[in-house]
């Protein structure tokens, strides 16, 4: 088991990424992407800025232009992005697709597509969901073998930075019915390839998902990740993958909104003291405290993990999830209730993290998804 503290190189880019991001990345900016509707949805400065801090290849080695900093590196930054609601392409980029390509691609995958992620010059996106409740083994589209390569039809649902990605990482069945976990294949497929259409979905986050709808969409055998009709373990390693960062960035909202609140608690009078000498206030405060001490814990257990390869990696990365996902919610009703009617508004920032953390909560898999799979994965 890995030591729950940070290194010092981990720990200098952590302070780094709170740095950046408070003076880059506020949620000021996220207001104003919002309130103009962005065409993207984030910052192409911010985005430039990033990758010349090289956040964008913190995942990646060295040999195709990444830093190999790792899991637990990266985990620094995505609390700092959930601290300060960040928009961009990093979680769907240099999380999810920079781990698909460097876990299963061929040497020609991994040498025309990582140089150009660290380089943030490509913009990638996991296409997984077709249900309106998170369940990846539920692939209903249909990947034909045609000639050489594949052509693909189905749909899929809450893809994210779907609108703005070049690739496309596609789960589809090339043999078995829907719900079989054998039979299911990875594609690579081009965002602007004839039959690919990208329908932006505006969340209410304010953020950018995507329905896909692929129809007749040809692509040759080099587009396959891995193995034909294996595909699945790569997949829950992904999502495993993608399950801990959410966690983390899940983490930094909780801390934001729970130092915001108690912050708010020693300004505001009612009955002509301060609130936060209202005892009842107290043992909230400090019930929220000692959860979101935990979620710190077992989110750089998992992350650790990870990097580790450690046989328990799955359950800790669902342990996270889980856990984060409860504390983030509690975290985030506590800080509108506490902060009274005026955290209902938009004058005030405190709204803008439960509105962030519910559809977090739900990407890849809610509380009681991860709670249940953790529990089977225990042998329960």
């Amino acid at each position: 088991m890995a030591r729950l503290v940070l290194n010092e190189e981990q720990q200098m880019l952590k302070d780094s990424a709170q740095g950046f991001l408070r003076e880059r990345a506020p949620i000021s900016q996220l207001r104003r992407l919002r309130d103009e509707r962005d065409e993207k949805g984030y910052s192409q400065a911010l985005w430039s800025a990033m990758v010349e801090m090289g956040f964008t290849g913190i995942l990646l080695p060295e040999e195709f232009g990444g830093t190999g900093f790792g899991h637990v590196g990266m985990g620094q930054i995505g609390e700092q992005v959930g601290r300060n609601l960040s928009a961009s392409p990093l979680f769907a980029t240099a999380v999810l697709g920079a781990s698909a390509i460097d876990l299963a691609g061929n040497e020609q995958q991994k040498q025309d597509l990582l140089p150009r992620i660290a380089a943030g010059e490509l913009l990638t996106a996991l296409a997984v969901d077709e249900r309106a409740r998170h369940t990846p083994d539920w692939v209903e589209t249909q990947a034909e073998r045609r000639n050489e390569g594949f052509v693909l039809n189905g749909e899929k649902r809450y893809v994210v930075d779907g609108h703005i990605a070049d690739k496309l990482i596609v789960s589809a069945r090339t043999a078995g019915s829907a719900s079989e976990r054998d039979g299911i294949t990875l594609l690579i497929v081009d965002a602007d390839a004839d039959g690919v259409e990208i329908e932006r979905t505006i969340m209410v986050d304010s953020r950018n998902a995507a329905v896909v709808r692929l129809s007749g969409v040809r692509v040759d055998a080099g587009a396959v990740l891995g193995e034909v009709d294996n595909g699945y373990p790569l997949l829950e390693r992904l999502l495993d993958i993608g399950n801990a960062h959410i966690a983390a960035e899940l983490l930094g909202i909780a801390q934001e909104a729970f130092e915001r609140t108690v912050q708010y608690l020693k300004e505001r009078k009612q009955f002509g003291v301060l609130i936060g000498s209202f005892q009842g206030l107290q043992h909230r405060a400090a019930h929220l405290w000692s959860e979101i001490e935990l979620v710190k814990s077992v989110v750089l257990a998992a992350l650790s993990a990870l990097d580790q390869g450690s046989a328990d990696a799955a359950q800790l990365a669902s342990l996270a999830k889980a856990k984060a996902s409860e504390v983030a919610q509690l975290a985030t009703n506590e800080a509108v209730q506490m902060h009274g009617g005026i955290g209902m508004t938009d004058e005030f920032d405190i709204g803008l993290f439960i509105k962030r953390a519910r559809p977090l909560q739900q990407l890849f898999g809610d509380y009681r998804y991860h709670a249940d799979r953790y529990a089977a994965l225990s042998g329960y």
